[in-house]
């Protein structure tokens, strides 16, 4: 068994996968029309056949409360490796992204959180 699609809620899709993809980096992989949303999903350019993120619509109030719980108490949404946290870090910040966190060594991991301006905490991190 493996993990082949995970999904974070967002509050606006094009504004998402803007994001997603010019400022972290991501590419698209799926846009099929679903009724008034998208299937949409991004993939690593480094492994384009591995784990999809679904940019999920964040239509319902369940879905809502939840993404709004988690951004309140500091919980990322997610989490994405990178090999050197500290040029990611820089090279996000220089495009405008607000960090939450800055880069911090825990134990045998270093870890970062920023807004990705769709109602989401994400932690980068680098073991």
């Amino acid at each position: 068994m493996r993990i082949t699609l995970t999904s974070v809620f967002v509050s606006d899709q094009d504004k998402a996968l803007s994001f997603y993809t010019e400022t972290l980096g991501f590419v698209k992989k799926h846009d099929l029309p679903v009724g008034e949303f998208k299937w949409l999903t991004v993939v690593s350019p480094d492994d384009p056949d591995g784990t999809e993120l679904l940019l999920e619509p964040n239509e319902n109030e369940v879905s809502q409360a939840y993404q709004k719980g988690i951004f309140d108490q500091g919980i990322p949404a997610a989490s994405f490796g990178v090999t050197d946290i500290r040029a990611e870090h820089e090279k996000l910040k220089s495009m405008g992204v607000a960090f939450t966190m800055e880069p911090t060594e825990l134990a045998n991991v270093s870890v970062a959180v920023f807004d990705d301006t769709c109602g989401n905490l994400i932690q980068i991190m680098q073991t």
